[in-house]
């Protein structure tokens, strides 16, 4: 979502990255440690990169390290990073840097909002920072914080005695600060000159310097997120990761029925798994919006995923006939239910070739293709790829391979301008599911149409490397008392009961 702005302010944010790594045990600055793939730094330049709510980015490093963050942004095509130039040697020098280098060149009168933000946050949810470029259309200073859902205590140090309890504040009035802090560029250059006559000033955090040397300055608060977490500690890297891999996102939907006829018209879809189900929707839905359509399948065209000769028949087919492909989809996939150890040879062969080596081979097969087009390969995973179920070790395990190969093939293919993503459907109601299990209650399941509609939406958004959600009802609904980590780990738990 945009935020409406008077065109003379301008938002510029700030990425604050002077860290040395030495709490985490590094050689290098942290924000060059890699997570899911990525420089923790490029996850929160791609952050602001995607905001529509920010104009430009400026980067602030540790001393030495400039040219290996002009590296990141070349590759990975950050239009909106300005500068990247040397912080100082504390928090409050860096961002006396950022203020003397945004203030050059502005006439007399002139503003800008600033979003100062930790790069070692590369969690941050754009609603964030949607919330924090509206506040500063009131306020002149803003804070992001949460509820501390610890209690805080005050200790005093007795000698060789240790720590001891001096002071417990109340909890309902505690909040935990996050990034980013936002400030009119005016008001921050005006806190810090006040500060530089204080002979003792020394701050942490840049809000405090508006708060202590500006006190008619309000500093107004906007709601955080428990998933921008600060990469500090070495347990840090390991959670990151792990919610980066768990991570969802939502697929942008069309504005109405004319968006999909534009954007589909004249483009070439191949659908593997096109018989039935929510591929054989897919492929009526992008013809209906006139798409040239190659539904493939075992039952109708006779096709057979497992075989990579069929694979690179029918794409060469489809290229010969239209002179492109854009899209490749794979909704393919065999599921059956059993004890391993009480399960033969031939059905492990099975669940192997479908519903792994197929999709490599697709993969393989499409590249050529869709780097002519820079078009995407769609894949399709189980709400069970979080956490393996018993007697569903064979279908969770290649299911859980498809989201590593997505956000693999995403950074692989990324340089050619290839998009790669994943859908991940709770319990649908397919042909393979009630083979599967039998009839269900009526209503207990998506409908494979509405998984289509989400899946057209995806290839036609510019995401990759995503795990996008589809589920009946938003798990948050109705639940705003919980914290945002709360729902999504309830989202998260909810998902291992699905196939």
């Amino acid at each position: 979502m945009s935020v409406p702005r008077d065109a003379h302010t301008p938002t510029t944010a700030v990425v604050l990255a002077g860290g040395t790594g030495q709490r985490v045990g590094l050689s290098i600055p942290k924000q060059l440690l890699k997570i899911a793939g990525k420089a923790v730094i490029e996850h929160t330049l791609a952050i602001f990169e995607q905001s529509e709510s920010v104009d430009d980015i400026i980067v602030l490093m540790a001393p030495g390290f400039v040219p290996d963050v002009e590296k990141i942004v070349a590759k990975a095509g950050f239009t909106k990073v300005s500068k990247v130039i040397e912080g100082g040697g504390t928090r409050n020098e860096t961002t006396e840097r950022a203020i003397e280098v945004l203030g050059e060149g502005l006439a007399e009168g002139e503003d800008r909002n600033l979003l100062f933000h930790d790069a070692v946050r590369p969690l941050l949810s754009q609603h964030v920072i949607t919330h924090c470029v509206e506040a500063l259309q009131r306020y002149q200073a803003v804070d992001v914080a949460i509820p501390s859902a610890d209690t805080i205590i005050v200790t005093r140090t007795h000698g060789e005695d240790g720590e001891f309890i001096t002071d417990i504040p109340d909890r309902s009035r505690l909040r935990r600060g996050q990034t980013p802090q936002a400030f009119k560029l005016s008001t921050i250059r005006r806190a810090y000159e006040a500060a530089a006559k204080d002979p003792n000033f020394q701050a942490t955090d840049d809000c405090s310097v508006v708060l202590k040397y500006l006190p008619d300055v309000p500093v107004h608060v906007v709601a955080g997120d428990e998933y921008n977490m600060k990469v500090t500690q070495p347990v840090d890297v390991f959670i990151a990761d792990k919610l980066f891999q768990l991570a969802s996102t939502a697929a942008p939907a069309q504005a109405d029925e004319a968006a999909y006829r534009d954007l589909l018209s004249g483009k070439t879809m191949v659908v593997f798994g096109g018989s039935y189900g929510i591929g054989a929707d897919i492929a009526q839905m992008a013809e209906g919006y006139g798409a040239t359509v190659y539904a493939l399948g075992r039952s109708t065209t006779g096709t057979h995923v497992e075989k990579p000769e069929e694979v690179d028949e029918a794409l060469s087919k489809a290229y010969a006939d239209t002179g492109r492909i854009d899209y490749v989809v794979n909704t393919a996939g065999v599921l059956r239910i059993g004890k391993l150890a009480e399960t033969d040879t031939a059905t492990i062969q099975e669940a192997l070739n479908v519903n792994y080596l197929a999709p490599v081979q697709i993969a393989r097969a499409s590249y050529k293709y869709l780097v002519e087009s820079k078009g995407q390969l769609l894949l399709y995973t189980s709400s069970s790829y979080t956490r393996g179920r018993a007697e569903y070790s064979l279908y969770s395990s290649t299911k859980a391979a498809m989201v590593n190969l997505t956000q693999a093939l995403a950074d692989e293919w990324a340089g050619e301008g290839i998009r790669v993503n994943c859908v991940n459907p709770e319990r649908t109601a397919t042909p393979m599911r009630t083979k599967a299990f039998g009839e269900e209650p009526a209503g207990s399941l998506l409908s494979s149409e509405a998984v289509a509609r989400t899946s057209l939406d995806v290839l036609l958004s510019e995401l990759t490397g995503h795990v996008i959600d589809v589920r009946q009802q938003d798990p948050t609904a109705g639940a705003s008392s919980a914290s945002g980590f709360e729902q999504a780990l309830a989202a998260v738990l909810d998902r291992h009961g699905d196939v």
